[in-house]
């Protein structure tokens, strides 16, 4: 719909904040959610006139709703990641209820991230249902159901039976299978080394209000060096409260860093349905060679292979003429219709990894901008943390030279 992908490009989207409610879910049981308020607002002003802003309120599973139907009207594409629906890898003085207030708000910013991702995708922003996110309230879940897209899901039992049946898998997947898992080991250990660290300088920062006290306390039974010590013990209680700003605001890069954490499942998910198509490739070839075999047999009167068929023929003897030319007919229906089938197969092969591919590519370029920015900014923040700490001892020092 190039209207939309129009519409898209002339429109800034937000969840602008967060709303505690209460209510019922599918089976009649009171429940307590959190619903996030979704803006869409025009990019340009017409004629002077105020900008026109479209508001609704999404829960988020309906955020998940949207992904899934992505995730299978779309298996060639890299489907943008939603954020954490419960905290992972956070430092202990930080809460992992996903009702608490800091927590929710980062999820807003997670779930604002998610759509901007999408509607800056060359493919997903022109998706109708994804313009009916962002302006139909009502009855939209119902719009999505009616797609039918549950129908074109593939079950895990098939996709697990495909990992290992595939009898020549695409060298290019396989890598990038592998990269993936390794993409999310790494990502998994470095976040909970955050973390540790994390913990570890919450401690060190706290313990610095002991200072605090104790040089409060000396300053009492102090009269030259009172005023210096009270300073001194003033500049290390600021310190230890410092911490627990820095470590919410570092928890922004370690969200940027999940994504990518989460990013490495939607990779998968592109290598699990190549492997579908590559097994129904070649179980369709597999059968048709099979009646080929058979319409060979049938025309030749020679059984290569061993069969219950063969057998039967052997007990009971040959079937008449007239039988064996009309399953010769039958067969020979079956194998055009076959080779049309892995005709069609063979191409849309084809055409999921040439996409496929360019939406990967498309992704290691967004990955490696963005992970670099990340731990820019990431190394800019210690640093500043440092020079922090370091002006606070200069603060501490110039209060003991004035003793």
């Amino acid at each position: 719909m190039t209207e939309n992908n129009f519409f898209l490009k002339k429109i800034e989207i937000s969840v602008s904040e967060a709303e505690k409610r209460t209510g019922r879910n599918a089976v009649n049981m009171q429940e307590t959610y959190t619903a996030y308020l979704v803006e869409t607002r025009s990019a340009e002003r017409a004629d002077s006139q105020s900008v026109l802003t479209d508001s609704l309120w999404r829960r988020y599973s309906e955020f998940e709703l949207l992904r899934n139907y992505l995730l299978v009207c779309y298996p060639h594409i890299v489907v943008p990641p939603l954020p954490e629906k419960r905290a992972e890898f956070v430092w202990h003085k930080l809460s992992a209820d996903n009702m608490d207030p800091d927590f929710v708000e980062r999820r807003r910013i997670g779930l604002e991230n998610f759509l901007l991702r999408v509607a800056s995708h060359p493919v997903l922003c022109r998706d109708k249902i994804f313009y009916l996110f962002l302006t139909q309230e009502g009855n939209w879940k119902e719009t999505v159901n009616e797609t039918g897209f549950q129908l074109k899901a593939d079950s895990r039992l098939k996709a697990l039976n495909a990992t290992f049946r595939v009898k020549n898998p695409d060298k290019r997947f396989t890598e990038l299978k592998h990269y993936s898992d390794e993409l999310q080991s790494v990502i998994s250990h470095l976040l909970r080394v955050r973390a540790r660290v994390a913990d570890r300088l919450y401690g060190v920062y706290k313990v610095h209000g002991n200072y605090g006290r104790v040089f409060s306390e000396w300053s009492a039974i102090e009269k030259e060096m009172g005023d210096g010590l009270q300073s001194a013990g003033h500049h290390m209680d600021v310190y230890a409260s410092s911490i627990d700003d820095i470590l919410e605001d570092e928890e922004h890069y370690a969200d940027q860093l999940k994504e990518y954490l989460f990013y490495a499942e939607a990779l998968r998910a592109v290598c699990r349905k190549h492997e579908l198509m590559q097994y129904d490739l070649e179980t369709a070839a597999q059968d048709l060679a099979s009646k080929k075999q058979q319409c060979e047999e049938l025309a030749t009167g020679t059984v290569r292979t061993f069969s219950l068929k063969g057998m039967t023929t052997k007990l009971f003897g040959q079937e008449a003429p007239e039988q064996r030319e009309a399953r010769i007919k039958v067969l020979e229906e079956q194998i055009g219709e076959g080779e049309q089938q892995l005709k069609s197969k063979n191409l849309e092969g084809r055409e999921f990894v040439k996409n496929a591919w360019a939406d990967i590519e498309r992704f290691k370029e967004q990955k490696n901008r963005d992970l670099k920015e990340a731990l820019i900014s990431y190394a800019v923040m210690q640093i500043s943390m440092c020079r922090k700490g370091i002006q606070v001892w200069t603060n501490a020092k110039e209060c003991f030279s004035k003793m």
